[in-house]
C-alpha cells in the first residue's frame, strides 16, 4: 500500500471522503515531492511512458472523453485507488480536462453533480472545467 498525498502538497484537491488526488498540469515538470502510484493522462494521443502505473484516457484539447464508459471505467478506478494510494489526474495544461475529470471524482465521492464544478473551482483552480460541453459532461457523468 502506497501512502496517499498530503493536503499540502501542490495541486491537491481533497474530496468530501478524505481521499486526496492531484491535479496537474503535463507541460509543467513534475512538482517536487513523492512520484503517484497512479495516473490518468487525459490526452488526444497516448502519452509518452512514465515511471508509475499510468492509464490513458483518449480526451482531445477542449472537448470530451472519446469513450464515456471508458472514462467511468478509469475515473472510478482513480476515485477507489485514491482511498490508499497517490492518484494524479492530468492534461496538457491542468484546468479544462483535468478540472473536469476532478469534478467527475467530486460526483463518484457524494458531491451532487449540480455543484462538482464550483466544489473544484473552489478547492483546485477557479478556472478549472473551460468549457460548456464539460460542465454538462459533468453533470451527466453519473447518469
Amino acid at each position: 500500500m502506497t501512502e496517499t498525498w498530503k493536503a499540502t502538497d501542490t495541486g491537491v484537491l481533497r474530496l468530501p471522503s478524505g481521499r486526496l488526488v492531484r491535479g496537474r498540469a503535463l507541460r509543467r515538470p513534475v512538482p517536487a515531492g513523492p512520484a503517484p502510484a497512479y495516473a490518468v493522462h487525459l490526452l488526444g494521443r497516448q502519452p509518452p511512458e512514465a515511471p508509475w502505473d499510468v492509464r490513458w484516457l483518449r480526451w482531445p484539447d477542449f472537448w470530451l472523453p472519446s469513450s464515456h464508459v471508458q472514462a467511468r471505467a478509469v475515473l472510478g478506478e482513480a476515485w477507489a485507488r485514491a482511498d490508499t494510494e497517490r492518484v494524479e489526474i492530468a492534461c496538457g495544461g491542468g484546468r479544462g480536462r483535468t478540472g473536469t475529470a476532478l469534478a467527475c471524482l467530486a460526483v463518484l465521492d457524494g458531491v451532487p453533480a449540480d455543484r462538482a464544478v464550483d466544489f473544484v473551482r473552489r478547492n483546485y483552480d477557479p478556472r478549472a472545467v473551460e468549457t460548456p460541453w464539460q460542465r454538462r459532461y459533468v453533470l451527466r457523468f453519473a447518469d
